[in-house]
């Protein structure tokens, strides 16, 4: 016998969640944003690199509007994102190989996450 409740439940009580935030793209292209974003300011506050914050800041925003038109549903979000991802690989990854020190390495693990994620998205949805 099912009890059956006197008032209807909250959505939250009737549905499964089969997603958590952390399993959200959005989230995560928020989540690579503030990484990009923080390292360029960072990379700026000790060495004065405008560099640094040119490209830290620049790619962050195209992680946060990709993640922006992802969540809002509009076209272009997985595409923005991944077009993050790959200009970060291409100036990081290169130069980890290169100098092998640690924040090229972390910046290309970085790009390499954000590759995966979004390359999958975008790859099945032009693939479906």
């Amino acid at each position: 016998m099912v009890y059956q409740t006197p008032y209807p439940l909250p959505p939250i009580y009737t549905k499964p969640h089969l997603t958590t935030h952390q399993d959200d793209p959005s989230t995560q292209a928020f989540l690579l944003a503030c990484l990009t974003a923080g390292g360029g300011i960072t990379g700026y506050a000790r060495t004065g690199s405008i560099p640094s914050i040119a490209a830290g800041v620049t790619v962050g925003a195209l992680y946060g509007l990709g993640g922006l038109r992802q969540r809002n549903r509009q076209p272009y979000g997985v595409e923005l994102a991944l077009l993050a991802s790959v200009i970060l690989a291409g100036s990081s990854v290169p130069r980890a190989i290169k100098t092998m020190k640690p924040l090229p390495i972390g910046l290309s693990v970085v790009a390499a996450f954000g590759l995966y994620r979004f390359g999958t998205l975008w790859n099945g949805r032009v693939m479906a």
